[in-house]
């Protein structure tokens, strides 16, 4: 079997080494090197040149998200390439990822998305780099949706649309979910793909992106939460339930009677719950996360209600 046409395109904005690093490790894996720059002013756009890739430089007079950076970078691939694989500036590509997805690719003709294991570069540095690297461990098999970095086959995300540029989050399971109703298949691959530099070091930013995901999830079920998939509808009840409804229910009642405040201990519960399955660690953060993704999914609400769009919600 001959090897397809590869194109990457690569997003990101002052990177800086990280950005030099992740081109770098795609040098060789593939035919085009696409870099989509949203306003850096560390010199990323020259470093990306310097480095054989071509560079696109996205008009920050329209609203920036992560979705309109890709969609730029899909248009300025070249005639006859068969598959492009995404990849955030801050991660760096195992050097036989891209062999392995296209030859699996290739083999299953109706699969639209294959992705393998991102891992945390730094998870020992920070409580919220390890939670990083939790999340992204996957089940192998056929997936639902896929993360930022993916290779993808170019005519399934051509006549799917591409990526929805509206959204400041959840942009890849929204294509996934519009791609599988289309007849396409998602993969995850048991297979060492990206290594990630989340450099999530304070709670600040723990905070910042899961409130982002409670957002991606509230816009996600806004568009897609009517359909047999259900998409999001569940993940933005729990976060509305937890992280809002019940806190305001239980401050209610103990105005009525101090002694109902005693309710609370049903957040302690959970978290003992949750650590049967998950660990202390990761069960404890659930729970407070769902407060900021409460937080971001009102946001949504707020800013539908005023017929306002939010800008990118960043933690970096």
């Amino acid at each position: 079997m001959s090897a397809p046409p590869i194109a990457a395109v690569v997003i990101g904005r002052n990177e800086g080494e990280r950005l030099i690093r992740c081109l770098r490790s795609l040098q060789g894996q593939v035919q085009q090197l696409v870099y989509v720059d949203s306003g850096s002013s560390d010199g990323s756009a020259a470093a990306a040149r310097d480095l054989g890739a071509t560079v696109v430089n996205l008009d920050l007079s329209q609203r920036f998200t992560a979705a309109r950076a890709r969609n730029a970078g899909l248009a300025v691939l070249e005639n006859g390439i068969e598959f492009v694989q995404f990849v955030d500036g801050d991660c760096e590509v195992d050097p036989d990822w891209i062999a392995t997805a296209a030859d699996f690719m290739q083999a299953h003709p109706k699969a639209a998305v294959a992705c393998g294991r991102r891992r945390e570069r730094f998870p020992e540095v920070s409580v919220y780099n390890r939670l990083c690297d939790a999340e992204w461990d996957t089940p192998v098999g056929e997936a639902k949706a896929c993360g930022g970095d993916a290779l993808m086959r170019v005519v399934a995300v051509y006549t799917a649309g591409g990526y929805r540029e509206g959204l400041i989050a959840g942009e890849e399971p929204e294509l996934c979910l519009r791609l599988r109703r289309a007849g396409w298949q998602i993969w995850r691959l048991e297979a060492e793909m990206t290594l990630h530099d989340a450099q999530i070091l304070r709670f600040g930013q723990w905070w910042n992106r899961s409130r982002r995901a409670g957002h991606a999830f509230a816009e996600g079920a806004a568009l897609h939460g009517a359909g047999v998939e259900r998409h999001w509808v569940a993940e933005t009840r729990r976060a509305l339930l937890w992280g809002a409804a019940l806190p305001v229910a239980i401050a209610l009642a103990a105005l009525a009677h101090p002694l109902l405040m005693l309710a609370s201990l049903i957040y302690p519960a959970q978290v003992l719950r949750l650590s049967r399955r998950m660990g202390f660690e990761r069960a404890l953060f659930s729970v407070l996360g769902k407060f900021a993704e409460a937080a971001g999914a009102l946001e949504f609400y707020w800013h539908r209600w005023r017929g306002s769009a939010r800008g990118i919600l960043e933690y970096k």
